[in-house]
């Protein structure tokens, strides 16, 4: 693995870390009954991803013409794809491990927001200011109540926890699968590389549509005490899981979404 793809390994593993962790953001949110501060705090996090998104995509369009030019084999250009795919899993489950020391240092930091009202000094704070060291104590693993409680209520159904793996799957390849459909057929890349929307535009309607909505009102069920906290939890290993379940299928998905894609740039 040359530096140029650990580079695009890295920006994924990123992306896909922070998606994981915004499932512990909820909890955070309940734990201190501030859910519209914890989001926006959230969205600081949520920056660091775009921003990683940004570049992504122009980073393996550019390897992807180098590879083009120099008539570098499909064969090789999918093994990178399938690294990042992988990239993708490996942040998935890194997140999982993290959602509790995760949640308990994001309480800290949304009362210490309460108190102060800036996120600048809350970032001072959280570098300089003993953020790091209370990062440390707050350091935990899973506990496996969470996964022996598994069989019991979650408050999240089959056919929920199903779409929320298909829709992963379709927003983890899409942008790789428009890129990787200029591989196929070079004449068309141009028109490829903008068709993502193809494959992820039916996850993004799924996550805004039925997961997300989903999420947010059992969120505010457990604050009003229609539910209990421990519930809440099964659900996001439920949804975690899934999430982890969708990133391993889209390996098998890139390529059928590639040929997909150039089918409809050709038929444009």
């Amino acid at each position: 693995m040359d530096k140029q793809l650990l580079l695009i390994c890295a920006l994924t593993f990123i992306i896909h870390i922070i998606g994981t962790l915004a499932y512990s953001v909820r909890i955070a949110g309940i734990r201190t009954r501030r859910i519209a501060v914890s989001l926006a705090l959230f969205s600081i996090l949520m920056l660091l991803s775009r921003t990683s998104n940004s570049f992504l995509g122009p980073f393996l369009a550019k390897r992807v013409e180098t590879g083009i030019d120099q008539h570098v084999a499909a064969s090789t250009l999918l093994a990178d794809f399938r690294w990042l795919l992988f990239s993708a899993s490996l942040a998935t489950i890194l997140g999982a491990i993290l959602i509790p020391t995760f949640q308990r240092a994001f309480c800290r930091a949304v009362e210490h927001f309460q108190v102060h009202r800036s996120v600048p000094k809350l970032l001072l704070h959280a570098v300089f200011k003993g953020g790091l060291s209370h990062l440390k104590t707050s350091a935990s693993l899973p506990k496996p109540a969470n996964f022996t409680g598994l069989r019991q209520q979650s408050g999240v159904s089959v056919s929920m926890t199903a779409m929320n793996v298909i829709a992963t799957a379709l927003w983890t390849v899409g942008v790789f699968a428009a890129l990787y459909a200029g591989v196929l057929d070079p004449s068309v890349r141009v028109t490829s590389s903008t068709l993502s929307s193809i494959i992820n535009g039916g996850a993004t309607i799924m996550m805004a549509v039925f997961i997300d909505p989903h999420i947010s009102g059992m969120t505010d069920d457990v604050i009003e005490g229609k539910i209990e906290e421990s519930q809440f939890r099964r659900t996001v290993v439920w949804l975690v899981g899934s999430r982890l379940a969708g990133t391993l299928i889209a390996q098998f998905l890139l390529v059928p979404s590639a040929v997909v894609i150039v089918g409809v740039a050709k038929g444009l």
